[in-house]
């Protein structure tokens, strides 16, 4: 016990006193979100003293989540390249150069080129021409551009260097680096490419905070991430387990639950009693109905299992066919002293881990939520598909908090205290 509290104090350390300041006294830092979703990366920056004046994303059901858990941003869903950034600006009551941070990530599936001298005036590439766009308007203090790691290797690399040539054009230092979610407090193996820009010296990737290993099986494995070894254990935390993530919430027959679930128990974990809402009751944990042929294929798969468990007759038709090396999470079993694997946009046992360790079921919205570090106080609406895709979509709320708090502390360092937000940003 004495070792966690003093591991649990360095962390703290790291996290305040790279800024110097304790979180009360934090000045409120702004953002944008472009491609916000749902607002991962918004309700870490939240916790890590900003205020986000504007998203936007194409999902309408992900900005009414976005708006309800953040009533105080402006957001809007729609097209961004119907969105005018002249006109956001003016309307916030911003000069240029007054945002903090521009923070978001546009979907992947549109950067594909044949030269890079192409890049911009091809139309699959849009979105990301919409995001300087608005760095070209706004011109932030710093930026944060987060993606999937296989956006290193599209088109054999000429992608993302053409990428990195436009963030260096308009006069960014920028850093890059692959970030594993569980290095966080994340209790699930998700990796995401990072760029973070500042126009005066280059921003410092957060270190990690939890002692966690995961396969780097994409390119840059070995360059662009953090690797550690056996001295970090002892300075780290130790990983967050999916039975400490999710161990405390109601347990749910199929069919069971509703969108407002109280605790039938006391939090278990420290990281339980982080995500519990001080009002004793939680939202989105409801547990799906399976297929007969689901159900049944459950039954053989153990924790830390998969379709390979599954009698050979069960599997679906295609599945049959399949070499055991292939498709390792598909009809998978979660383990309560591992880590979830990415959360993904369906809870559909077909494509990946998604039954229960102990409990005859697929994950709820909330489980899921949990795994993404969502806080239970955040509800998401619409439809429970929708809801699923909302959380899947997600880049992992502690992760994202790590990420602003030392984008703050680079700030601050570079610039001093900012002056606040303009009393517009909060109308």
């Amino acid at each position: 016990m004495k070792k966690r509290s003093a591991q649990l104090n360095l962390v703290m350390s790291r996290n305040q006193a790279a800024t110097g300041r304790t979180e009360d006294s934090w000045v409120p830092l702004s953002t944008i979100d472009l491609f916000c979703g749902a607002g991962g990366i918004t309700e870490g920056f939240r916790q890590a003293g900003y205020q986000c004046l504007y998203g936007n994303d194409c999902m309408p059901e992900a900005v009414e989540t976005f708006l309800f858990n953040h009533p105080k941003s402006w957001a809007e869903p729609g097209d961004v390249e119907d969105i005018d950034p002249a006109h956001v600006r003016m309307r916030l009551g911003l000069k240029r150069g007054a945002l903090d941070v521009l923070v978001g990530g546009p979907p992947c599936q549109g950067f594909s080129i044949n030269a890079p001298e192409r890049f911009l005036s091809d139309k699959r590439n849009k979105l990301f021409k919409d995001y300087l766009r608005f760095l070209e308007e706004f011109e932030p203090k710093a930026f944060l551009f987060e993606n999937v790691p296989g956006l290193l290797s599209l088109d054999d690399g000429k992608v993302f260097r053409q990428i990195l040539r436009e963030f260096e054009g308009h006069g960014y230092q920028v850093t890059v680096k692959i970030l594993f979610a569980a290095h966080y407090g994340v209790p699930q193996e998700r990796w995401r490419l990072i760029l973070l820009g500042s126009p005066t010296v280059a921003i410092v990737p957060p270190e990690p905070t939890h002692y966690a290993t995961g396969r780097a099986n994409f390119r840059s494995g070995g360059t662009l991430t953090f690797r550690l070894g056996e001295p970090d254990e002892e300075q780290l935390l130790p990983v967050v387990t999916v039975g400490e993530a999710i161990g405390d919430l109601p347990r749910l027959e199929m069919s069971e639950g509703a969108e407002t679930v109280r605790y039938t128990s006391e939090p278990h974990s420290a990281y339980a009693r982080m995500m519990r809402n001080p009002e004793g009751v939680t939202f989105n944990h409801f547990a799906a109905t399976l297929s007969k042929q689901n159900v049944e294929r459950m039954k053989h798969v153990k924790p830390g299992g998969s379709w390979r468990d599954i009698p050979h007759g069960l599997l679906p038709k295609g599945m049959q066919r399949a070499r055991k090396s292939d498709h390792t999470k598909r009809y998978g079993r979660l383990r309560n002293d591992g880590l979830a694997g990415t959360v993904m946009t369906k809870c559909d046992p077909h494509w990946g881990t998604v039954f229960l360790p102990d409990q005859e079921r697929s994950l709820t919205v909330r489980e899921a939520a949990r795994f993404q570090s969502f806080p239970d106080t955040y509800r998401f609406l619409g439809p429970r598909v929708s809801q699923y895709e909302q959380v899947g979509n997600a880049v992992p709320v502690l992760m994202a908090k790590a990420i602003g708090l030392q984008i703050r502390a680079h700030l601050e360092a570079q610039m001093g205290v900012p002056a606040g937000l303009p009393e517009a940003a909060f109308g």
